[in-house]
């Protein structure tokens, strides 16, 4: 179960000019619903599917979906993804994680599909009907993506496909998996075309779990001869990497705000923490070695909110305007999610030390966010990863 939820410290961050009325609503609406929500997670699998559920009747879904396939805007909008993912992210991990893989599992479909796919996949997705999954990493092709193995092989009928992927989030529990394949074994990123495959699809075995520090569902997928029609082929042929990257790009600010809704809890849990512990004659928040990391901690979650929000909008913007960027949109989804990530790793890692030995009890909300944020840095795009994407921006100029 949930445990007791603290109030934000602040919600100013609304009032910031990067949102307008139509998210600051969305926002003011959702802090409720979350509050409300109250989901045994102690089997992620079940606790997933649960998720998925409830979001899709909440309607939350629909904002990981377009217009045209039911979606609450007329295109995926990563403002209204940052504010929802920073909520759900403060509240559950676990409800956070569910919402952006039904974006970015099927982000793919909204950016390429047919709308024969779109109709077929991304309504059922907005509504909750269906989960999604983004298959792109294996055992040797993380963040390597030109080293992938995954072959598919065109036929009279279709595609053959044959090969690994790991570390895939919703593994198991997805309906369908946007898959990525060398359809040119010497093309590099330049061979690799996407596929939709049905998790009913002969020849699939999804049965490697995979268990991790911090539950969620995630599982190997191997493929031997399995076979797909030539409609699933999402996208154009060898086109693959570009639509990866693509969809990859819109969910980046997103993994930041998933992190900072994270660490906006931990600086909740020991303000509360802080202010009942008493401790010789005086509560800890009296103390000015606390009141100065609570300090700190206040200025690397702003910080990291305030590059966050800033990416967001900078691809809202060039999208809405049909013109390019002001500035470089990898750049800065890349800062926003090295500085939260690390951020909020710095906060929570402060926060338990706070707590002294109850922040290591197993089954306290600041043990488990010390387990939960530490993904963060490491999936769609390392830490590292991201260095490197801001320092080749940097060079150019």
């Amino acid at each position: 179960m949930m445990a007791k939820i603290p109030a934000p410290p602040s919600t100013t961050h609304l009032a910031l000019p990067f949102f307008d009325d139509a998210h600051r609503a969305l926002a003011s609406e959702l802090l409720p619903w979350c509050a409300a929500q109250e989901v045994d997670e102690r089997d992620d699998r079940a606790a997933c599917r649960e998720w998925v559920r409830r979001l899709g009747d909440g309607g939350w879904l629909r904002y990981a979906v377009p217009g045209s396939a039911g979606g609450a805007l007329e295109r995926l909008d990563s403002r209204a993804l940052v504010l929802l993912r920073e909520t759900l992210g403060y509240h559950s991990p676990l409800a956070d994680f569910a919402f952006a893989m039904q974006g970015l599992g099927s982000g793919a479909i909204t950016l390429a599909g047919t709308p024969e796919q779109q109709s077929h996949y991304l309504t059922a997705v907005g509504k909750g009907e269906k989960i999604a999954a983004f298959a792109l990493s294996e055992p040797d092709a993380g963040s390597d993506v030109a080293a992938m193995a995954m072959r598919a092989e065109a036929m009279p009928d279709g595609w053959r496909l044959n090969g690994e992927k790991t570390w895939i989030s919703n593994g198991g529990i997805a309906d369908f998996y946007c898959l990525f394949a060398k359809t040119d074994p010497a093309g590099g990123t330049r061979g690799i075309t996407a596929f939709i495959v049905d998790a009913t699809a002969a020849g699939l075995d999804t049965s490697g779990h995979i268990d991790v520090m911090a539950p969620h569902p995630l599982a190997t997928l191997r493929f031997q001869d399995c076979i797909v029609p030539r409609a699933a082929q999402l996208g154009e042929l060898n086109g693959g990497f570009k639509l990866a990257m693509r969809t990859l790009d819109i969910f980046r600010a997103s993994v930041a705000a998933a992190a900072l809704g994270m660490g906006r809890r931990a600086l909740a849990e020991a303000i509360a923490h802080a202010k009942g512990r008493r401790m010789f004659g005086q509560t800890l928040a009296d103390f000015q070695l606390t009141q100065a990391k609570l300090g700190e901690m206040a200025a690397l979650i702003d910080s990291a909110a305030l590059l966050t929000y800033r990416a967001a909008w900078m691809r809202d913007d060039a999208e809405q305007r049909g013109a390019p960027a002001v500035g470089d949109v990898s750049a800065a989804a890349a800062m926003a999610k090295m500085c939260a990530t690390e951020n909020a790793s710095r906060v929570i890692d402060m926060a338990l030390q706070m707590h002294g030995g109850l922040g290591v009890k197993v089954g306290t909300k600041i043990e488990s966010l010390y387990r939960d944020i530490r993904s963060l840095r490491i999936y769609e795009g390392a830490t590292e990863v991201q260095q490197l994407i801001i320092g080749k921006s940097v060079l150019r100029g």
